[in-house]
């Protein structure tokens, strides 16, 4: 069952890309969801992840590990995009943004751009 405070919506968008749209807070409480949800997609054989955080409230140090989680566990890239000031901010300050950089390109089938 999800939190309250977070909803993640799925949207596979190939045999190996799918695409998490995060909503709420991302923290203590809620980064396990998240880290399961990205463990359900990568057993079905997504291993590229793209986590929209364009409605992400919050971001806390439990956020940042479940990041950190789901990077080290797969075989494909894991992207963040869409991203607020603060979270980017953050992850610019703990030296995340160099393990998980803004991808340069476009998300499968989505004609924007992404960063």
């Amino acid at each position: 069952m999800l939190s309250p405070l977070l909803t993640i919506e799925v949207d596979r968008l190939d045999a190996r890309s799918a695409r998490l749209r995060l909503a709420g807070e991302l923290d203590f409480d809620t980064a396990p969801e998240l880290v399961a949800a990205a463990a359900e997609l990568r057993r079905d054989g997504h291993q590229e992840l793209w986590l929209d955080f364009a409605d992400v409230t919050l971001c806390d140090s439990s956020g940042l590990s479940a990041l950190v989680v789901i990077h080290r566990s797969g075989t494909g890239g894991v992207h963040l995009i869409d991203m607020n000031p603060r979270v980017r901010q953050l992850l610019d300050r703990t030296g995340l943004a160099e393990l998980l950089p803004t991808p340069p390109r476009a998300v499968p089938g989505d004609a924007r751009e992404v960063g």
